[in-house]
């Protein structure tokens, strides 16, 4: 039972488990919603209880999460990069106060974009804030480096951040567990002076923080996930998380013996490096991600020593991969065949039976009179009405922009100004929009699009369920401009009637869109047919 077959999210679940954590506070975000999942399903969260419920938004999570640490528990928060942006403001000031139980924060970075808007390499959020940052290279390491991450953040006292990319957290490998640790007990933080960040407190916890990098590189230069591959020759290679592993198949599989220095701690262990660098007048740089280290070393050491992404010797977007890192080191590599013409690739569409596709008939065909046709979109599923056949939805940026964008269009003079937001994606970061147009006054029409889950991440509970007519209300929007749709074909007319007379009004109206989403209705039959079939 020591031996697992396990995702690389769900390596640092299990770790995070042994760990002897009391909560994992967590906003669903591809590639690091497997974390949370994983706890949530496994037996070993129930006794001793481990708090793994979904948070309304990421920085709500950050903070959840940080009161448990205030409180002497051991606690996980787990999000996607561009999650950490929402995160941020209490992230960075957790660096101030400090932590008292461990406290690290996982974000799944997504290069190459899979499923994100960015490719944003959070490992310069972790340089921002001045804390410890861990990249693991494999998954056997995501599982030492995750238990690794909560005693070196209760022995630091400061939150630590572990940064995987898509590629590890969705692969898979085996996985050898050690022992379980057990919880913390309930030991509420008894510094006062260190969570209260008063000006006099926080010019005293900065100074405090900026005293304990030197402590910080020390651990680095000592950590054993930070080693040197001796080598020969006066070529070599530094590669950081994940580099390391698609290196080590390089030598592997080329039979080389070329010097190899693997970064998986940070800050960077100065010492290791300058004893690594002079000893070598070329060195490829292996980061996924932004050249983050590449540029920080090209400063220490000068230009000529360094090839990666910044020259173009490994390219500057997307993915690192075997094959790519093999070109740059010179090698001959197998030819790739190419796609032939005759495979044409398909675009994302959304399913079979889906609401969002009867509510953008409705709304096309109420908005074919206007001049103006933009409807202004959000993140989830319905995003997919920007392609053909709707071709509705005129932008797409950030969680919550829907709501704030059309309020801006329709201060600008845009009539209508209309947007389409998720229910999961309102309750995150689309309400203060709304409070914002009900303030204003704004002649905006928001339409949120309640499919009962957050639907795009794989069918989490969605924070407002059978709320949003009370939460709206309770915003300010008018009782008689809250409308509810059901997204039906036999419903076309009937709902074209009721989105034509909103976009009419000069004010703030939210049509409700409501239907369950067909994937996790066609879940919840398969569920109710299994149960039907257990024996009494």
């Amino acid at each position: 039972m020591n031996k697992q077959l396990l995702l690389g999210a769900e390596a640092i679940a299990q770790a995070a488990l042994d760990a002897g954590i009391s909560g994992v506070y967590a906003y669903p975000g591809t590639p690091s919603t497997e974390i949370t999942e994983y706890i949530q399903k496994s037996p070993q969260a129930r006794d001793p209880f481990v708090r793994s419920a979904w948070a309304t938004n990421e920085k709500t999570a950050y903070e959840a999460a940080l009161g448990m640490s205030f409180a002497g528990k051991r606690s996980l928060v787990c999000m996607k990069h561009v999650g950490l942006n929402v995160a941020a403001d209490a992230f960075m000031n957790s660096s101030v106060t400090g932590i008292h139980g461990g406290l690290v924060i996982v974000v799944a970075d997504d290069p190459s974009m899979h499923s994100s808007q960015n490719e944003q390499d959070s490992r310069v959020y972790g340089k921002f804030a001045l804390i410890p940052v861990l990249e693991p290279a494999n998954q056997q390491e995501t599982y030492q480096i995750t238990r690794y991450a909560f005693d070196l953040s209760e022995q630091t006292a400061l939150p630590v951040l572990l940064r995987i990319p898509t590629r590890l957290s969705h692969s898979r490998a085996v996985v050898t567990k050690t022992e379980t640790r057990p919880q913390n007990r309930l030991d509420p933080s008894k510094e006062k002076g260190k969570w209260i960040l008063l000006p006099a407190n926080a010019r005293r916890n900065y100074q405090q923080l900026l005293e304990k990098q030197q402590e910080l590189v020390l651990l680095s230069e000592s950590s054993p996930y930070n080693k040197v591959k001796e080598g020969i020759g006066n070529k070599a290679v530094i590669a950081f998380g994940i580099g390391y592993n698609y290196t080590m198949e390089i030598i592997s599989s080329y039979e080389l013996q070329i010097p190899l220095l693997k970064i998986s701690q940070y800050p960077l262990p100065e010492e290791k490096i300058k004893a690594f660098c002079n000893q070598y007048d070329d060195i490829l740089i292996v980061e996924e991600g932004y050249p983050v280290y590449e540029e920080l070393l090209k400063g220490y050491f000068g230009n000529r020593k360094f090839r990666g992404r910044l020259d173009g010797t490994l390219p500057r977007t997307g993915e690192l991969s075997p094959a790519l890192l093999a070109k740059a080191l010179g090698l001959q590599t197998p030819e790739v065949k190419t796609i032939p013409a005759i495979v044409v690739p398909r675009p994302p569409m959304l399913c079979q039976g889906c609401g969002h596709r009867d509510l953008f008939d409705a709304l096309n065909m109420a908005m074919e009179s206007y001049p103006h046709k933009q409807v202004f979109g959000d993140i989830g599923c319905y995003t997919l009405g920007a392609m053909p056949p709707y071709s509705v939805i005129s932008t797409c940026v950030d969680m919550g922009a829907s709501i704030t964008m059309a309020k801006g269009a329709a201060d600008a003079g845009i009539r209508p100004a209309v947007c389409v937001i998720g229910d999961s994606t309102f309750t995150h970061s689309g309400m203060t929009g709304l409070l914002d147009a009900v303030n204003d006054r704004s002649p905006v029409t928001i339409i949120i699009s309640d499919n009962d889950t957050t639907a795009m991440t794989g069918g989490q509970n969605s924070a407002g369920t059978g709320r949003f007519f009370d939460i709206c209300k309770g915003l300010g929007v008018e009782e008689e401009h809250i409308r509810l749709i059901i997204p039906l074909k036999k419903n076309l007319d009937e709902n074209r009637a009721i989105l034509k007379e909103e976009l009419d009004y000069e004010g703030v109206s939210v049509i409700i869109s409501q239907r369950e989403c067909v994937q996790t209705l066609k879940k919840q039959k398969k569920q109710c047919k299994k149960t039907s079939l257990l024996p009494e």
